[in-house]
């Protein structure tokens, strides 16, 4: 059941949290206090990666990949995600002209983002045998947010996946809950108005869009 189409519009509502359009912004440079000890941090692209997670990786990428910027950007490779680099102006400059202008930017952060968040998203998808598209979307979602299927999110609903026997929606809404009961409570404030995109999938599980195959209004835009 997924398409490459499905794929996309899972793309593209995932584009919408993060940067607000469905193509998503490749130049977006955001700063949150969501770092570790709640430390400032700069998160970037189409996709939202942090200083302090994979943000190296993309930079790494994009110089293996003889992007425009390459020579520019290996100055500040040995720092990203050990001496902060929020507060640099330089670097996130370059950050921004590499997106704007090299195309090889877009290819490294769609490379990264594939490699790092949807392939083992749909690991998970597939390894615990769920079906639906939108099942994937919140699979997706957790792991663009929040790196993974956080295992202690899992222990506080007692539905089981299909793989365990389980009942698919059932498993997606608890989850979807209890992901959203953890946003909304985090220690970390910035974090709390993030409920949103469990509270879009939580609207599309009461509509039935299981196989979003209806248009889904998230954040202003509607993804066909």
């Amino acid at each position: 059941m997924i398409t490459p189409v499905i794929k996309t519009k899972i793309m593209q509502i995932v584009n919408v949290f993060e940067t607000g359009t469905p193509e998503g912004e490749y130049d977006l440079i955001a700063i949150f206090p969501d770092g570790r000890n709640n430390s400032r941090q700069i998160t970037y692209g189409r996709s939202q990666t942090t200083e302090q997670g994979n943000l190296r990786n993309l930079l790494e990428r994009y110089v293996s990949l003889n992007g425009v910027f390459a020579a520019d950007f290996q100055v500040f490779l040995p720092k990203v995600g050990s001496v902060p680099l929020v507060d640099n102006k330089a670097f996130k400059e370059l950050l921004k002209k590499s997106a704007r202008e090299d195309p090889i930017m877009h290819q490294a952060q769609d490379e990264t983002f594939e490699i790092l968040y949807f392939q083992p998203a749909l690991h998970f998808f597939n390894g615990e045998q769920f079906a639906l598209p939108l099942s994937l979307l919140v699979i997706y979602d957790s792991y663009i947010h929040s790196g993974s299927i956080p295992g202690f999110l899992r222990t506080r609903f007692s539905e089981r996946t299909p793989l365990r026997g389980g009942d698919e929606k059932g498993w997606i809404a608890a989850y979807t809950n209890a992901r959203k009961h953890w946003l909304a409570t985090h220690s970390k404030k910035v974090l709390r108005p993030t409920v949103y995109r469990a509270n879009c999938f939580l609207n599309e599980m009461k509509r039935g869009n299981w196989m979003l195959d209806q248009p889904v209004t998230t954040q202003g835009k509607t993804i066909v």
